[in-house]
């Protein structure tokens, strides 16, 4: 298998645990880590569910293989997210000293991997990793463009409720 089938495959399974973020009514983003061609940790986006904000989907992955390799550094790993990193989870990739990172699509608001910013190209910071974006960049975006909609879908039919209710809200 190449480099590039082992980035689709893992990056597939990053959009399960997307999907599982948005059966939660999380916004769907979901990150895998791996380790000679083994997954050791999953996480989804679930800071509304869990009311911690620290709850993106990295940094679940991240606190999952920490707890199977018992270790806070994530030597020789690459994690799959579909979604570009924010400014925490970036920082925290730097900590665990992730190797490799690999994003879907680009954060255009939040992303700090060449949208607003670049800091895994700052070379002032004292770890670097590589970074790859694109890889099904469509299918993650979609899966976004879906859940925002559909979102905006239910916001619009409460406030129809709510004014033929007389502005009250029905419990």
């Amino acid at each position: 298998m190449t480099n590039s089938d082992k980035d689709i495959q893992f990056m597939r399974a990053a959009l399960e645990q997307a999907a599982i973020a948005e059966t939660l009514d999380e916004v769907p983003v979901g990150a895998v880590i791996v380790r000679n061609d083994t997954i050791i940790g999953c996480g989804y986006n679930c800071p509304i569910s869990s009311q911690d904000p620290t709850a993106h989907a990295e940094i679940m992955a991240l606190r999952d293989a920490g707890r199977h390799l018992s270790n806070y550094r994530l030597l020789n790993c690459t994690l799959y997210v579909t979604l570009e990193p924010c400014l925490m989870c970036i920082g925290a990739l730097f900590h665990a000293r992730i190797e490799r990172l690999v994003y879907a699509t680009p954060d255009p608001k939040t992303g700090v991997c060449g949208s607003v910013i670049d800091l895994p190209g700052n070379t002032q910071l004292n770890h670097h990793l590589q970074v790859h974006s694109g890889i099904l960049a469509e299918e993650a975006r979609w899966q976004l463009r879906r859940f925002f909609a559909e979102r905006r879908e239910r916001c619009k039919a409460n406030r129809l409720l709510d004014s033929l209710n007389g502005g009250c809200t029905l419990s």
